[in-house]
């Protein structure tokens, strides 16, 4: 499916006319690595699809290639490119891999708009002459979705990835996609989990699609998702920076495969879904890391099904506190219950950066059953 789609696309062509004829020039794919989990959960992307487009490249004559990525904070790259395959593709096409969280950076001023913000770059964004995106189209728990412009956030250090979430997610991706171009992004819209990051309930659509323009990209994806473009801030900031258009009715859409066959192979979208972001009244969130706020979400999902969510926030009045704007801040009120090292000053504290799902399941079904 990838070869077919990259040989109609004529992406050979796309890099020699970016790249101006360059000898070799260096060309990076980033995949979706968010953690180190397989594809077929729904979080990350596809190694038959990043496989495909090496083939291709290598047909084309281009050798000099790059898979980078870094991981979400409280994961190691490393162990994403072992477990998903990556590894593998590595020692077998000879494509060297690029852990983003070791790399230096280097800080860069924003568009005009943004002026009075600045952002820092691993420096290997320098470095590549063309650059394709391989995102997973799925949903988020704090953004509602994430596509082609939220998986430049792998090409920051962790530390900006943390301040990211200080400063309210929407407008830095927005930034960050007027600092780093994407050349060319292939979408794994294979199984993407539309309701968290981390994947665990995949939805089956067997599609792959390309495009140029990461904005009209993210509109298409918020459309496979049954979402408004309009619900998702950054997509919009970053239609007003002039990244792209959200403008789905002057798209040429052009489909390879027959839309019948298609149908046929495809899971209805669930009635569930976004079901993260019901569970939003349980939680007082400050500025918390996506990592941290998914464990908690699952968490909380769990206790839902069982019946048990309701018993800490109606009956015993709980609320969960979780973000990096809890640090320092001390609660003695033990129906405040602290998520992660940022609240570690609370006296009901759940510790981990971030904890993980089964740690913070399993203490607040301990809670429940020491207080009934």
């Amino acid at each position: 499916m990838t070869i077919r789609l990259l040989r109609t696309a004529d992406l050979a062509e796309k890099i020699r006319q970016k790249t101006q004829g360059k000898e070799a020039p260096l060309i990076g794919i980033k995949p979706n690595l968010v953690t180190p989990s397989p594809a077929q959960f729904g979080a990350t992307t596809h190694p038959e699809i990043v496989e495909g487009i090496l083939l291709y490249l290598k047909e084309q004559g281009f050798h000099n290639l790059l898979i980078l990525e870094g991981s979400w904070v409280g994961d190691q790259t490393a162990q994403a490119f072992e477990y998903c395959g990556y590894q593998r593709l590595s020692e077998q096409y000879e494509v060297p891999l690029f852990d983003t969280q070791k790399d230096t950076s280097f800080p860069v001023r924003c568009s005009d708009s943004m002026k009075d913000l600045t952002l820092h770059l691993c420096s290997c964004v320098s470095r590549i002459d063309f650059l394709i995106n391989v995102p997973v189209l799925k949903g988020h728990c704090q953004t509602r979705m994430t596509c082609a412009l939220k998986n430049m956030k792998g090409l920051i250090p962790n530390s900006e990835k943390r301040r990211f979430h200080s400063l309210g997610l929407h407008r830095p991706i927005a930034a960050l996609n007027s600092c780093i171009r994407q050349d060319f992004i292939v979408v794994d819209h294979i199984c993407g989990d539309p309701d968290f990051e981390e994947g665990g309930n995949p939805l089956i659509r067997n599609r792959i699609f390309v495009s140029e323009d990461p904005v009209l990209t993210d509109a298409y994806a918020c459309r496979e998702l049954e979402i408004v473009p309009t619900e998702v801030e950054y997509l919009m900031l970053s239609q007003s920076l002039g990244i792209g258009s959200c403008d789905l009715n002057e798209a040429l859409i052009t489909a390879l495969s027959d839309p019948a066959e298609e149908d046929k192979s495809q899971t209805p979208l669930p009635a569930l879904m976004h079901k993260s972001l019901r569970l939003n009244y349980a939680t007082e969130e400050l500025e918390s890391c996506s990592a941290c706020y998914s464990c908690l979400t699952q968490a909380l999902n769990r206790l839902d099904e069982e019946g048990l969510l309701r018993i800490l926030t109606d009956k015993m009045h709980c609320r969960f506190c979780i973000g990096q704007g809890y640090r320092g801040q001390s609660c003695k009120d033990q129906a405040f219950i602290g998520i992660g090292n940022c609240t570690r000053s609370f006296q009901k504290n759940i510790p981990g950066c971030p904890p993980s799902e089964d740690d913070i399941y399993n203490f607040l079904k301990s809670f429940i059953s020491a207080s009934c």
